[in-house]
Parts: C-alpha cells; structure tokens; sequence
C-alpha cells in the first residue's frame, strides 16, 4: 500500500494529527513509521503557512511542487494540509507526539524538518518567517541552533552556499578529517538508510538531495585545496 493510500484511510474519518501521531501501547515500535512521518511533516508545513499566512492552496502546491506529487495523489496530501490547518493545537503538540512516536530517534525528526524545509523553499526562496517556525521546530525537537545551521545551509540555494556550513566543518579542519566527515556522512545519509529507518519511499528526495548537497560542498572544497 502506498503513503498516499494510508494517508487516504487516515483522513477519511477525520482522523489526523495527533489522533495518527499515537504509539500502539502494546507495541515496542510504532506500528508504521510512514504514516506518522508524512502526517507529521504535513502538519508542520500547515503549521508553518498558518503563522505567515500562506494559504493552504498554495502550501499544497509548493508541496506538490518539492515532491512531484501527482494530481491523484495530491487530493489526500492537500485533505490533511486542510485538517491540519483547522486544528487548534499549535505546532508544539504536533512535535511532541512525533518525538514519542519515534522515541526521540534525531535521524527521523531530522528527515521530518528536511521535509518541511523542501516545502518552505518550493517557491525558491526560504523566507524569514518560515525559516524562525523551523529553527523553533528544530529546537522543539532538541536540535541545537548550530545544528539547525547546517540544515539550513543544506537547502541555501547552490552559488550561496558556504560549503563548510554544509559539512558542519570549520575552515580549519585538516584534510584528513574533511574526508573522514565526508566519507561518514556520504554514508549516513544514503536512500537505503533513509528506507531503512521506516521512511517512505515517495520521499526519497529528502535523502538524496541531501547528499548531493554534501557532495558538492565537499567537491568545492577539495577543488579549492587542491586535494
């Protein structure tokens, strides 16, 4: 069964938000990572238009816009942008119950924050109100402000990017830990860890436009070294 066909089932009796960020008791896991990661991100970028007040129509499209979504598919995505929009509950509880539902584990909140970011930066621009909603996310989510930094840089659009910032390096790292970082990574981050974890595959993007980003900042920096 596809996201979008759980996503489907979920908001056919209104159910979303934290009625789907919810761990079975009974279980030692969440029942299904996917759902709880897509609803999340989906509640967070709804979260995020509420604040700056971007119409839902045009977060859907940006949405549509970050991960090619097709027309079929959009009608869910867009029902619990919706649903999302109407609750009352701010974009804390929506955090807290993604921090429960995958037991403070930072890889999946941190691939929920590069949904969003993919989101917020679909018309080509991140802009300021959006980019102080995900530093205060990140921080919810107990990331560190330097942390959201080195985010933020992966997703700062190519000829402004500093490469180091990317990496989370400073200009003073020798050779050889610049390539062990980058090798680290490179390696961290790669699709199949990204599925690995439970993420669904319709956003696969999220995983390998982040190691593209790393790549090309550890190329300028080599290119620049010499090495």
């Amino acid at each position: 069964m596809s996201i979008w066909e759980k996503l489907a089932a979920a908001t056919a009796d209104l159910s979303i938000g934290h009625h789907l960020l919810h761990r079975d008791q009974k279980q030692n896991r969440p029942l299904d990572d996917a759902l709880p990661f897509t609803v999340g991100m989906i509640s967070l970028a709804a979260k995020m238009a509420k604040c700056d007040s971007v119409i839902t129509k045009d977060e859907v499209r940006a949405f549509n816009k970050a991960f090619q979504v097709s027309d079929a598919e959009m009608k869910y995505a867009a029902r619990a942008f919706n649903l999302a929009k109407q609750d009352a509950a701010g974009y804390e509880t929506c955090a807290d119950e993604l921090i429960t539902v995958f037991r403070g584990d930072r890889k999946r909140l941190e691939y929920v924050l590069e949904g969003v970011f993919h989101i917020a930066k679909a018309d080509g621009v991140l802009h300021p109100k959006e980019e102080e909603f995900l530093r205060q996310a990140a921080k919810r989510f107990g990331f560190s402000d330097a942390e959201f930094d080195f985010m933020k840089a992966r997703h700062t659009p190519g000829p402004e990017r500093n490469p180091y910032d990317v990496l989370g390096l400073e200009p003073s790292v020798g050779n050889d830990e610049l390539r062990n970082h980058y090798s680290r990574l490179v390696a961290e981050n790669q699709s199949d860890e990204f599925l690995a974890r439970g993420m669904p595959k319709e956003f696969v993007l999220i995983s390998t436009e982040r190691v593209a980003a790393i790549k090309q900042a550890y190329n300028a920096i080599a290119k620049q070294r010499g090495i």
